[in-house]
Formats: C-alpha cells, sequence, structure tokens
C-alpha cells in the first residue's frame, strides 16, 4: 500500500496502470474547473489550515497545515486489503470477495456507486456560499474541511467508476461535473441534496443529519462483497466522523448561546439580543431530520432485498457480532404501521426487504444519542424545554408515508388541520429570514457571532483563538 505523489497521491499504484492514470489526469482538469466554479466563493487563494491524508495509517491520514484550497491533495485512498476476505451475508456469503465486477451485477453496482459519488460534490455546490458569513475563522476552516473531503471523496468514487466500469464509467465521471445542486434541469439524484443551505444553522444540521446518513450509507457499501467498493468507503468513514462533529457541536453552540441569552434576560425576547430561539431550532431539527429519513429510500424496498441479497450492500457494522449473529436475513419480518383506505393499520415487511428500515434503525439510534447531549446542554442551563426528534411519519417525501399529513409525534390528521399547524413544526419563510439576518462573518481569530458560543477548545491542539485561516484577498 505504498503512497504515490505523482499529480494524483494515491494508494492504488496509479503507476502501474497507464491507461487508468491517463484516464484519471484527463478527468483532473475538469475537476478542478468544477472547484473553481463550485466551490468555495471567495477563498481560493487563501491559506486554510486543514488536514490531509497522506496515508491510511493512524499517523498518515489526519497531516495539519496551510493549504490553499485548489492545492488541495485530493487523493485516492483505500484501506488495504484483507487476506482471505469472504463476503459476509446474502446467498454468496462465504464466497471470494470480487476484486472486479460481476458480471450479473454491474448495473446494481454503478447504480450504488453513482448515486454515493453525486452526493459528495452536491454538498460542496450548497454550501459554497457560507464562507462569506461564517460566524468564526474557527467555523470557516470546519466548513472548508468538509468541503475538500467531500471533493476527495468524489475522488475515490471516480476512480472506482474508471477502473471497473470501463466507457460507462467514464460517462458517469463526467455526469458528476455536469449536474448542480438545485438546477432545474440538471439537478443531483437525491432531493435532500438540492436543498438549499444559506444559513449556518442549516450548515450544522446538514452536518449533523444528512452527512450521518452518509455515514450509515457508507457503513453498509464497507460491508460490500464488491471488495474495491468495501476498501475505499472504510477509508472515508474515517474523515467522516469529523464531519458529524461539526454538525452535533455547531447545533450544541447555538443552544448554549441560546440559553445564555435566556439566563441573562430570562423574560427577555432572544431575538432583540440576536440569538435563535430555542423553536426555530427545533423547527430546523424537524426539517433536516426528516429529509435525511428521505435518504434510505422505500420502506419495503425490491432494490435493498436484491443488494442484501448479492453481497453487494451489507447492514451497518454487519460483521458486528454484538449487532448481527445471522446474515442471510431470509426469515422474519419487520412489523410497520402505515395508512391503508385511510385508516393505519400493521403490515409485514420481509426482512430482506426492509434493509432500508434496518438501516434507518441505526441512524436514528445515533440521533438521539446527540440528541441527549443537547439536551444535556439545556439541563445544565436550568431549562426545563428538551429538543425531540420527529416522528419518521413526518414531513416525508419517499415511502409509505409520503406527501401524507402526520405531526410531529406521528399522529395523522386531516389535510386541513395539518397545514393550520405546520407553521409551527417547520421553519417559515420569517424564520428563514431572521436567520440568515444574522449571518454577519466574523474574521478576527478568537472572536464569534453573538448567535453561537465559542467551541470548547480548538482543532489539533491549537487554540481557540488560533488564525484557522489566513486572508490574501
Amino acid at each position: 500500500m505504498a503512497i504515490s505523489y505523482d499529480k494524483i497521491p494515491n494508494n492504488v499504484d496509479l503507476n502501474s496502470n497507464r491507461k487508468l492514470q491517463k484516464a484519471l489526469e484527463a478527468w483532473q482538469p475538469s475537476f478542478l474547473d468544477w472547484w473553481q466554479d463550485m466551490g468555495p466563493e471567495g477563498f481560493q487563494q487563501d491559506d486554510i489550515y486543514l488536514r490531509t491524508a497522506v496515508s491510511v495509517e493512524a499517523n498518515g491520514w489526519a497531516n495539519f497545515g496551510y493549504v490553499k484550497m485548489p492545492d488541495y491533495r485530493w487523493g485516492i485512498f483505500l484501506t488495504p486489503p484483507e487476506k482471505d476476505r469472504k463476503i459476509g451475508f446474502g446467498d454468496n456469503a462465504e464466497m471470494d470477495v470480487w476484486n472486479q465486477v460481476p458480471g450479473e451485477f454491474r448495473k446494481e453496482l454503478r447504480r450504488i456507486i453513482v448515486t454515493q459519488c453525486d452526493t459528495e460534490p452536491a454538498s460542496v455546490e450548497q454550501q459554497r456560499l457560507l464562507g462569506k458569513c461564517a460566524p468564526s475563522l474557527y467555523d470557516m476552516r470546519n466548513l472548508f474541511q468538509v468541503n475538500v473531503e467531500e471533493g476527495r471523496h468524489l475522488w475515490a468514487m471516480v476512480h472506482i467508476l474508471h477502473e471497473f466500469f470501463g466507457r460507462d464509467g467514464r460517462e458517469e465521471a463526467e455526469e458528476m461535473l455536469f449536474r448542480r445542486s438545485g438546477n432545474p434541469d440538471s439537478p443531483r439524484i437525491l432531493d435532500a441534496f438540492n436543498k438549499p443551505i444559506e444559513d449556518w444553522l442549516a450548515f450544522f444540521c446538514f452536518t449533523m443529519f444528512t452527512d450521518r446518513d452518509g455515514k450509515y450509507q457508507l457503513g453498509a457499501l464497507a460491508e460490500s462483497g464488491f471488495d474495491p467498493l468495501a476498501r475505499a468507503t472504510k477509508f472515508m468513514l474515517t474523515e467522516e466522523a469529523h464531519h458529524l462533529f461539526v454538525g452535533e457541536t455547531g447545533v450544541g453552540r447555538v443552544i448554549k448561546r441560546t440559553t445564555e441569552i435566556l439566563n441573562e434576560d430570562p423574560h427577555g425576547d432572544v431575538k432583540k439580543h440576536g440569538g435563535i430561539p430555542l423553536d426555530i431550532i427545533q423547527k430546523y431539527i424537524n426539517e433536516w431530520y426528516s429529509a435525511s429519513l428521505d435518504l434510505f429510500g422505500g420502506e419495503d424496498s425490491s432494490n435493498a432485498a436484491n443488494y442484501f441479497g448479492a453481497g453487494l450492500k451489507g447492514r451497518f457494522q454487519e460483521m458486528n457480532p454484538k449487532r448481527f449473529t445471522e446474515h442471510s436475513a431470509l426469515e422474519g419480518c419487520y412489523e410497520l404501521d402505515w395508512v391503508e383506505e385511510g385508516q393505519m393499520g400493521s403490515h409485514e415487511i420481509p426482512m430482506r426487504r426492509a434493509m432500508n428500515l434496518v438501516l434507518r434503525d441505526a441512524y436514528r439510534e445515533d440521533c438521539l444519542k446527540s440528541l441527549a447531549r443537547w439536551n444535556k446542554v439545556m439541563e445544565k442551563a436550568g431549562r426545563d424545554e428538551r429538543f425531540y426528534l420527529p416522528s419518521q411519519r413526518f414531513n416525508r417525501g419517499i415511502g409509505v408515508y409520503a406527501k401524507q399529513s402526520f405531526d410531529p409525534h406521528g399522529e395523522l390528521m386531516d389535510d386541513k388541520t395539518y397545514w393550520s399547524k405546520h407553521v409551527d413544526w417547520l421553519p417559515t419563510h420569517e424564520d428563514l429570514d431572521y436567520v440568515k439576518s444574522l449571518m454577519v462573518s466574523v474574521n478576527e481569530p478568537g472572536k464569534f457571532a453573538g448567535w453561537i458560543a465559542p467551541p470548547a477548545k480548538g482543532l489539533n491542539g491549537q487554540p481557540v483563538d488560533f488564525e484557522y485561516v489566513k486572508f490574501h484577498g
């Protein structure tokens, strides 16, 4: 697993595959053009204190230093191959893993990879203007770290498309740089990645909830019987953890600042003091959590069953005996209530067809841990209010609950009542405009906008007032 630092940093031995190397080097200028056009606007010539992966070892994947983002060493890194690794689940369990695309699953694998790959540039596009209203240099640096790593994840997936899918893969790689988040004519594949992100509370909720979906999708793909995909996604997960940290702690710091304002003026108006009211924070949670649930797909899914049966996509931590001891999923059902003929009724979904639900349940369990930490902030501040995750039935666009009138607690109501109350549950135009009005850039080291508390500590042993961004404009 030696590292080559030629034009494309990699540990996949590009030098021995000249055809692949030339194909990726031909794609690279288009990527850099896309980055200049759709990456963080206005900061391409500034020095950012970033971590860069230079190897897959523990002491190599997080090297910190000042880098101009266009010069970031986007690379292709796979975890080392596991000797004698076998497929761990489905109908092909105990067979040797595939190091080439099995012909009978080519279409399915390409669909999985393209869908995952498309999310990486999409999030960069969604967040490209946020640097201009960053609440601190610390937060600006975190945004840019997320952005460059999404760019590297794009490289990881594009490498697989180029190496294993021939002409089709090259065409898919080109399409990655053609689609645009929110573009009506060529949008990104998944709806959540076409949503605008125009303020930092939305960014924190995106990295908390939507990037957390990425953790679980990548974790399921890390179990794949197609070994190059498993090895690529395992390494991507090491970087994804920071994105979740940015989201959870970011929302937590907004909550902390709001509680400080409330405790300073218990009967005052949080908005009067430039804070974000607790009810607006809950509305953002409701919106981004429900949008992220849609990313798991339908509750009863033949595609999910086929992916599992083939050994292409497992459950999160499939081979962890504390989570799963049986890996065929041929027996048992998942019981779920949904509306049929106007009434709630219980239904049984065969376990393989319920794989999206199984993955979604693990995701929700993880989200609840973050909610518990946010509520600890409320408790320490002496507040009685508590944040919650809305029901899986609420505000859904995909699946058995799509376009149905459920409140955040999962209760079915008539459409008229729902639409009269939904302004209490989801951000209104007024809420969004207010939050955007707070988005004023703070560029002095150690200073923070008035709507967010400082972090408990800086990054990589640096102080909070470290100069995380050096401007050259």
